[in-house]
């Protein structure tokens, strides 16, 4: 049984060689570290937190977006301790560490009794961010939205160098960019891709001269966006204070195609696009995911199995709401769908690229189509454009429901609900074992309303939640089928 809320956080399987400041860096973006013991012999360690509030705002994160330390994952809990009491002559070198990070959040300078090794100066308010394994779009709005989370983010510069995809990213103070080095580098910001590498730029300021995809300085909302060209070279855009020696190569192109649509303007709060970290801010309440209208709602999805007809990826989609389905006339292995915003079409790609579909790995990434049109009146195309607007399978029509809530990506483990008090666990085994897979683990929640339904992979459970969500058992019920988080 889960533990309820408390500020202090249990952090386990930590790598046996960590450091106190690794730990720290976990919970400095969710507020003050106020205490903090180290478990070394069990690879474990508790942090106290300033607040409950940032306590649970930091398990929500860290519940959808898997914290890592030293590239190995770490799990994170509530601990039934309510405060830490630690005994200071065996916890010495771990308090000291603490004092010196608190010494430099507060904008102090590190007590020599930490030790001089612990914590050196931030040397610029300028990283360097590489994106290594970049299965899935990053935008610079993505960027802001995760670093802001550090400090106040002034200038944001991005390129391609060496074929990969990189950043310029100015905070407003050189102790903000160490926090944000800390805590981010080698994080994942989508699940087993996307992995930041994070360094200290040579630069001490960032001189953007177009507010548009590629750069933008918030500090200077009039500037213009370029006439539709892309921002000047970072070798030449990025200079060291007045100084305008060129200090890094010439970048191999711009980035061009993850601008359509990719990006969210910075005042909505939100952390969209990032799929784990969107759910993690809807289950805190911070943010709506059905608020934002905005462009970016159409997706293409490509490699799908050709006897696949528009109502198969409206089932597929039931943890979305989907106005409208095309399959292609010319390309019948590729779709348009319509999403009814950019970030449901932003969390659609980021949970469905890459999974397997009717034996074949489906692609999805967003279209540069703004709605999926209707064919004309009298014309006939073969049944390949559906308009399910009114379909009675939509679970997100509702701004705010609370649904938004339990959006995951697929997995084997299905959430049924729904389900009538006259059935059984064997009547529902082998319905979902009629899908054409194995169900290798089954659970009834205490009220038998509701259940988890484990198949063998992946791909089986996405056979049957399009078989089965909203599969009639009689007397009115319409049985609701989605994926879970959970395993069993």
């Amino acid at each position: 049984m889960d533990s309820p809320p408390s500020r202090v956080i249990h952090i386990r399987k930590l790598p046996s060689e960590v450091s106190e400041t690794e730990v720290i860096a976990l919970g400095l973006p969710f507020g003050k570290v106020t205490n903090i013991l180290m478990l070394k012999g069990k690879n474990q360690a508790f942090l106290e937190l300033g607040t409950e509030e940032a306590a649970v705002t930091m398990v929500n994160y860290y519940t959808a977006v898997t914290p890592q330390v030293r590239n190995v994952p770490v799990f994170i809990q509530y601990s039934n301790h309510k405060e830490l009491k630690t005994d200071s002559a065996l916890n010495q070198r771990a308090q000291a560490v603490l004092q010196a990070v608190s010494a430099v959040q507060e904008g102090g300078s590190p007590s020599s009794a930490a030790g001089e090794s612990v914590l050196t100066p931030a040397p610029s308010p300028v990283l360097r961010i590489i994106i290594d394994n970049m299965f899935y779009p990053v935008t610079l709005d993505v960027l802001q939205q995760i670093f802001s989370k550090f400090g106040t983010v002034m200038k944001i510069i991005t390129f391609t160098k060496n074929n990969q995809f990189q950043a310029l990213l100015q905070f407003s103070d050189p102790v903000n960019a160490q926090q944000a080095k800390l805590s981010l580098d080698g994080q994942n910001i989508y699940n087993s891709c996307c992995t930041l590498r994070i360094d200290f730029s040579k630069l001490v300021n960032l001189n953007v001269k177009y507010n548009n995809d590629k750069s933008r300085d918030y500090t200077r909302p009039e500037l213009p966006a370029g006439d539709g060209q892309p921002p000047m070279d970072p070798s030449v855009a990025a200079t060291l204070g007045k100084d305008s020696t060129s200090l890094l190569g010439t970048p191999s192109g711009m980035v061009t195609s993850y601008s359509s649509g990719g990006g969210f303007p910075s005042s909505l709060g939100a952390i969209s696009p990032l799929s784990a970290a969107a759910a993690a801010a809807a289950a805190a309440g911070r943010v709506a995911l059905s608020g934002h209208t905005g462009p970016g709602g159409v997706l293409l999805v490509s490699n799908l199995n050709e006897e696949v007809r528009p109502q198969h990826p409206q089932h597929t989609h039931t943890h979305k709401h989907i106005p409208r389905v095309k399959i292609l006339y010319n390309k019948k292995d590729s779709a348009l769908i319509q999403m009814s915003d950019g970030n449901q079409a932003q969390l659609a790609m980021s949970h469905l690229n890459g999974q397997k579909m009717y034996g074949k790995i489906i692609r999805v990434t967003l279209s540069k189509h703004q709605t999926v049109q209707l064919p004309r009146e009298g014309l006939d195309d073969q049944g390949l454009t559906k308009d399910f607007t009114s379909s009675p399978l939509h679970r997100f029509k509702k701004p705010g429901s609370k649904n938004f809530q339990n959006i995951f990506p697929p997995s084997a483990t299905l959430h049924l609900s729904n389900i009538p008090e006259n059935v059984t666990e064997e009547d529902l085994r082998l319905l979902f074992s009629n899908s054409g897979g194995t169900v290798k683990a089954f659970k009834f929640f205490q009220d038998r309303k509701m259940a988890l339904l484990q198949m063998s992979t992946a791909e089986e459970a996405i056979q049957a939640l399009i078989d089965l969500h909203n599969y009639d058992m009689g007397r009115g019920h319409r049985l609701r089928v989605s994926f879970s988080k959970s395993t069993i």
